[in-house]
């Protein structure tokens, strides 16, 4: 195949790519039930933005004009304490949506979004998603759904904080963003938080993350290199996270 050939194709590949219509993430969010009119018109109306590590992508407080669908790359969402210290509340990644509890509530947001890698998203205006949520039974549906899974880890998070002790909560931590992201070849988990991030997302302090970090290490349930961290005995960390006495 020639250069030319080859540019001509990768081109077709990319405009492609950035219609609704053959995105491969809208299978994982509200955009598979639109029909291939509506799809159409989100995809005409849509734009995409491109964030850098750390970019924040909305404030909390701001008032969103949109909702922001992520192609590729994680986010992290987070509320200011009272104290002046985040709270990590989840993460977001590929085919996942950021702003819509603001748009469909009619509210400034209450959480925080920043890009923690390189990431790719479409921004879909709130006029289209209100309008498809009014003549789209099966587009409202799957947003509720949607923000009562989101009320239902609120829920969670607000128990184990209040509940479970530091260690057992940053073992049920780890075990949850392997299971949401993966690993790498090595067997390190794909996404690396600092020890502040995982500070904030168990509610304690920083100090103590590390302190309990390395008790993990030195009774051999993860590994450490820097950021990345290894589950090198799943079993014997599922059990400190469900508070089962070894």
């Amino acid at each position: 195949m020639t250069n030319i050939s080859f540019l001509f194709f990768y081109i077709i590949f990319v405009l492609m790519s950035n219609k609704c219509e053959s995105c491969i993430v809208r299978k994982f969010t509200g955009l598979q039930v639109l029909t291939k009119e509506q799809l159409k018109d989100v995809s005409e109306g849509k734009t995409t933005h491109t964030f850098k590590k750390g970019d924040v992508i909305f404030d909390e407080g701001e008032h969103l004009k949109g909702i922001y669908c992520v192609r590729y790359g994680i986010a992290k969402l987070s509320k200011l304490s009272t104290n002046g210290k985040d709270q990590i509340i989840k993460f977001v990644s590929d085919g996942e949506v950021l702003g819509q509890r603001s748009v469909i509530a009619k509210e400034p947001a209450n959480l925080k979004a920043i890009a923690i890698n390189d990431m790719d998203s479409c921004f879909i205006p709130k006029k289209l998603i209100l309008n498809n949520l009014q003549i789209n039974a099966s587009f409202s549906l799957d947003l509720l759904q949607n923000l009562a899974h989101e009320l239902k880890e609120a829920d969670d998070v607000i128990v184990n904080i209040s509940q479970k002790p530091v260690k057992n909560r940053i073992a049920e931590t780890l075990l949850h963003l392997k299971e949401s992201f993966g690993v790498d070849q090595e067997g390190f988990m794909v996404i690396q938080l600092s020890r502040e991030d995982i500070s904030n997302i168990v509610g304690t302090a920083t100090e103590s993350c590390i302190r309990m970090l390395s008790e993990l290490k030195k009774e051999g349930f993860i590994e450490t290199s820097g950021k990345r961290i290894k589950i090198t005995n799943k079993i014997a960390l599922q059990k400190l996270a469900e508070g089962i006495q070894s």
